[in-house]
Formats: C-alpha cells, structure tokens, sequence
C-alpha cells in the first residue's frame, strides 16, 4: 500500500463523538514515550502528522486520520507512566478502554513495545486485556535500530516466552524503525490485505 493522502479529522475525549463507523480503522497504542507518534509519522510519510514529544503523556485524547480517504489510523493515548495527575491517566485508561471494547469498525490494534527492554509486566497486562476481550492485535516492537540483531532477537524471544504463559497462538508480531523506515511496508501491507475483509455492520448506523 501506498499512503497517498493523511488529514487529521477529529480528536475528542468522547467514544461516541468518533466518525461515523462507515470504514475500517486501525488504533496505535503503547506505553508512553514507546515511540508512537514518530511511527505514524513515518508510515504517512508526514512529519508532524501526529505531534512527538520527549515528555511522556502527550496524546491525551483519541485522534483520527484519514488515510487515502478509505480507512482511520487512530493514536491512543499512550498507557503508563506519564507527567500528569492520577485523575487524568485514569481518564485516558477509562476512555481508551471504552473504544476499544466497543468501536464496531476495528479491524486491529497495533500494540508498541519498545524492543530494548525485558518483558514489561504493564505491556503484557495490556496484551491479555485485548486477548481476553477478543480484541484484534499486532505486537510492533519500536527502536530496533537501537539494538544489535542479537539483542533484538533475543529480548524479542524473551517477550514471546513471556507472553506463551498466557498465549495459545501468539499474535501476530513486527519490527520497526522510524530511522531505517523498516517495518512500514508491512505494517501497510498487513492494514491493505485486513481492509479487504471490512463488512459494514448494520449495528453501526
């Protein structure tokens, strides 16, 4: 796939308040400061498409873009630790989980992980939430650029004996670097084949 056009549409604090449900949408979460917005940046190939931040907690709202006028890439607010009051983190948690329990068109949730680091207890709480809710994932592990391939192989088999406590069949999993752009095409080309199975619900409307 080819990302020919990328407009924001709507940020809102409200589920309800989302763009009628009419087409696809693919949500991006993770930890706070996982490298989340960089990504989408580098995946429409627009710089300041979704604002970064070296301060954790930037995204506080859910923002929607309209990607080649056929489907939504949606940035969540990220999930742990950030530089505000415990009132709003439990606000962003409340809403999040709200769209992702109950957002009819769906299709996947890119969940973050930043590939330098062992198996965060918070990361793999956030996986089973959407494994036990039926909630569609990918696991995109982000800086792989920052690791040597050795290191990156063997955090990465770490994360995945963690998760096999719990998993029957793991997700589906990717790499990813917003410096060497790897990881983009398919992370697209995964959206491209998963749009084609997209059904309107009735439900929706």
């Amino acid at each position: 796939m080819i990302i020919k056009t990328a407009r924001f549409v709507i940020s809102n604090s409200n589920p309800s308040k989302c763009p009628e449900p009419i087409i696809p949408e693919y949500a991006f979460i993770g930890r706070s400061n996982v490298g989340k917005s960089s990504l989408i940046n580098m995946l429409t190939d627009i710089k300041d498409l979704a604002k970064t931040s070296g301060k954790p907690g930037k995204t506080r709202l859910i923002n929607h873009f309209l990607i080649n006028e056929k489907w939504y890439l949606v940035d969540l607010p990220g999930i742990g630790y950030a530089k505000t009051s415990k009132t709003d983190i439990k606000s962003w948690g409340k809403m999040s989980e709200k769209y992702l329990l109950h957002r009819e068109n769906l299709m996947t949730v890119f969940m973050l992980v930043d590939c330098r680091l062992d198996p965060q207890k918070i990361d793999l709480d956030f996986i089973n939430f959407l494994g036990e809710n039926s909630v569609p994932c990918v696991i995109c592990f982000t800086k792989c650029d920052k690791v040597s391939k050795n290191e990156l192989s063997s955090n990465i088999n770490s994360f995945r004996k963690a998760m096999s406590q719990t998993w029957e069949t793991l997700p589906v999993m990717m790499n990813s670097s917003v410096i060497s752009k790897s990881g983009k095409e398919d992370i697209l080309n995964y959206i491209s084949e998963t749009n084609k199975h997209f059904q309107i619900n009735s439900t929706c409307f």
